[in-house]
């Protein structure tokens, strides 16, 4: 009995949570306003999104697929051109080879020819063969290789001169053709070599001229980079000494006051040309200084007159002193003596100044 009541109070219990459940979903839709007005449906969305993910995988797995599918044939076509290329890049080098490099065309195919022995000529042809020079030891000066033949030919000749000469009937001058023939071959022989003499020693002139008008020419260059170096060496002291001499009587080093002399007045100076007073300017100011001391104290000594003088003055108003006070003639007496030193040392206006002076104390 109680085992089913606690069964029965169970399943009530687990109705009442689901009901509570649905409840808080149901409100969950009611008070959300975006949910509410817009009716969405988040199990289908989110199926949806699961379905769009899915493909989408789907889609890069195939593409990826498809792209090392792509690869593996754009590596194959790359991989048969690059044979390819190296196929007709051998076969034109044999064809070069063939065509340009040809065994005939090297140095060594005369020693490596296998019918160099068919194709080849013998060491002398004939005679007058162009090969036979004296390195082919075939032909030697002197040697008379038709000497046979000449000889023949000249036993014919001769036979044959004799049986004429003898037939005629003045044959004597005739017989003398043979040495008048030796005679003109010498006298030809003699005039070749008389030739060859002088155009040896026009030769040898030709060459002496030559080396003594490269000789003159040479002299002549010599002669003229040393006058160009003289002169230069001499324009270079000439410069130098000018320069010296400039230096000497320039301004710079003489110090020179007038070239410090302003356009803008006698009084101003241009400072970076300036060398310092000259000593009349000096002397000016010494002698200014002097007067300037010399005024200064004639102005102290008049201070201390008029000083003095206003002094006595005074006392006199008050009755402190008499006209024959030995104070007032000490006075009296300093007051000249400034008075005769001012008529020495300054001028007439002071002079005027201290009469007046007195004129007016008077």
């Amino acid at each position: 009995m109680y085992k089913v009541d606690i069964q029965a109070d169970l399943r009530e219990a687990a109705a009442v949570e689901a009901r509570r459940n649905r409840e808080k979903q149901r409100q969950s839709r009611i008070f959300n306003a975006r949910y509410r007005t817009m009716g969405v449906d988040i199990e289908g969305l989110k199926r949806q999104v699961e379905e769009r993910k899915l493909r989408e995988n789907i889609e890069k797995r195939r593409e990826e697929a498809f792209g090392k599918v792509q690869c593996d044939k754009v590596a194959q076509m790359l991989e048969e051109e690059e044979h390819q290329r190296k196929k007709q890049l051998c076969q034109d080098l044999v064809e070069f080879r063939e065509r340009e490099q040809q065994p005939s065309t090297r140095r060594e195919w005369d020693i490596h020819d296998p019918e160099a022995v068919r194709k080849g000529q013998p060491a002398r042809v004939s005679d007058d063969d162009p090969r036979c020079g004296p390195s082919s030891m075939q032909c030697f000066a002197g040697e008379d290789l038709n000497f046979n033949n000449t000889h023949n030919c000249n036993l014919i000749i001769r036979n044959q001169v004799g049986y004429v000469l003898y037939r005629l009937p003045c044959t004597a001058p005739i017989l003398h053709l043979p040495n008048l023939a030796d005679n003109l071959e010498g006298k030809k022989r003699i005039e070749l070599d008389l030739r060859a003499w002088e155009l040896a020693q026009l030769e040898e002139e030709c060459r002496r001229a030559k080396a003594m008008a490269l000789a003159d020419f040479n002299r002549a260059q010599a002669a003229e980079v040393a006058e160009q170096q003289r002169v230069s060496q001499q324009r270079e002291q000439d410069d130098n000494y000018a320069e010296i001499h400039n230096h000497l009587t320039g301004n710079l080093l003489l110090e020179d006051p007038s070239v410090a002399k302003s356009l803008l007045g006698p009084h101003r100076v241009i400072t970076d040309r300036w060398k310092g007073m000259s000593p009349e300017q000096l002397q000016a100011v010494w002698q200014m200084q002097k007067e300037q001391c010399r005024e200064n104290q004639v102005r102290d000594k008049e201070g201390r007159a008029e000083e003095n003088w206003f002094l006595w003055r005074n006392d006199c108003k008050h009755g402190k002193t008499g006209t024959g006070s030995p104070q007032l003639m000490t006075t009296i007496e300093w007051y000249n003596g400034c008075m005769k030193n001012a008529v020495v040392t300054s001028d007439g206006h002071d002079m005027n100044y201290f009469k007046s002076r007195a004129t007016s104390n008077r």
